[in-house]
């Protein structure tokens, strides 16, 4: 098909398109094997283009100069027609004047050729230059699945009485970053799911603000969660004590009393199909979670920064220090 409609184009169009675009490929494929990407193969196929861009500028050169000879040579054939056609001594008649031949204007083959080059030779700058100037190329690093625009229905009052408590939707817009992979040691990655809730914290009668927001990955699952309760992170520590908490580590983190603690998540399954409750709640993967002060005073409530994954692997401490020191300062009012 392709071939049928290139037979249909004008010579001064065909030609001088068929020449950008094997010079454009061909060079653009020896580049790309030159930095290591295709190695001979491509190497030969660049080749190959710019052969095939050499016989079609051939074709051009030919056809220039038989377009040149015969013009030459009907110029020719007209001045001899003119001398012969009127003998010197013969006088014009008075009522004759002298006419000259009227020649087809034909199309201008210099202006076709160059407007096919320029048209070309843009398409062809475009391919050579769109993975450059792509922003996928530009910007490596993996993006995110979008959070919720907006939370659905009101706020619970909770929110209302607590001055300054942040949303899950605040929430899941400060986790939900473009480098949130790489900081996890996976940058490769892309997030599968972001999501955002504004609840209360259980067992309070809906009185204590507690939102969270909830970023996937095929590796690591990434949680953040805010509760405004009375319970400073020193009080926590010593119920800590009582609990199956491991591995508790008091830090300080962005000048504010932190910390650190493992624990088991819950594995719920719930079967939607039969109409059954489900199977009963087992243990899920270990979690580790980093608590963070709302204030350097220690004055009561806390940030919860938790990450897990099915297979059970943990990143370091190092990782969530990362977080909360990346996702902290940009919450409101935080």
């Amino acid at each position: 098909m392709a071939g049928f409609l290139l037979r249909l184009l004008p010579f001064w169009v065909r030609e001088p398109l068929l020449i950008v675009v094997g010079a454009v490929f061909g060079v653009r494929i020896l580049y790309l094997a030159a930095l290591g990407d295709g190695g001979w193969m491509a190497a030969g196929i660049g080749l190959v283009f710019l052969v095939f861009a050499a016989v079609r500028v051939h074709s051009v050169v030919r056809a220039l100069r038989a377009r040149r000879d015969r013009r030459r040579t009907i110029a020719a054939d007209a001045g001899t027609v003119t001398s012969a056609a009127v003998p010197p001594t013969a006088p014009a008649p008075a009522a004759q004047r002298p006419t000259t031949a009227t020649r087809e204007k034909e199309p201008n083959a210099w202006a076709q050729a160059f407007a096919a080059v320029a048209v070309f030779a843009a398409l062809g700058a475009a391919v050579w230059l769109a993975p450059h100037l792509s922003p996928a190329e530009a910007d490596s690093t993996p993006q995110a699945v979008s959070c919720p625009s907006a939370e659905d229905g009101e706020l619970p009052s909770a929110y209302a009485k607590t001055p300054g408590a942040v949303t899950g939707a605040e929430l899941c817009t400060a986790l939900n970053r473009p480098d949130l992979a790489r900081i996890l040691g996976t940058p490769e990655e892309t997030a599968t799911s972001a999501s955002g809730t504004s609840d209360t914290a259980p067992l309070t009668d809906g009185k204590v603000a507690q939102p969270e927001a909830e970023v996937r990955f095929d590796t690591y699952t990434v949680n953040v969660s805010a509760t405004y309760n009375k319970l400073s992170i020193a009080q926590y520590v010593d119920l800590m004590k009582f609990g199956q908490e491991t591995d508790v580590r008091t830090i300080t983190v962005l000048g504010r009393p932190a910390v650190l603690a493992s624990d088991h998540t819950m594995k719920i399954e719930i079967d939607l199909g039969s109409g059954a409750s489900g199977g009963p709640v087992e243990q899920g993967p270990l979690a580790r979670t980093l608590s963070v002060a709302f204030d350097a005073e220690d004055r009561g409530g806390y940030f919860d920064i938790t990450v897990w994954s099915t297979s059970g692997a943990l990143p370091d401490d190092g990782v969530l220090l990362d977080l909360a020191g990346k996702v902290l300062p940009t919450l409101p009012r935080s």
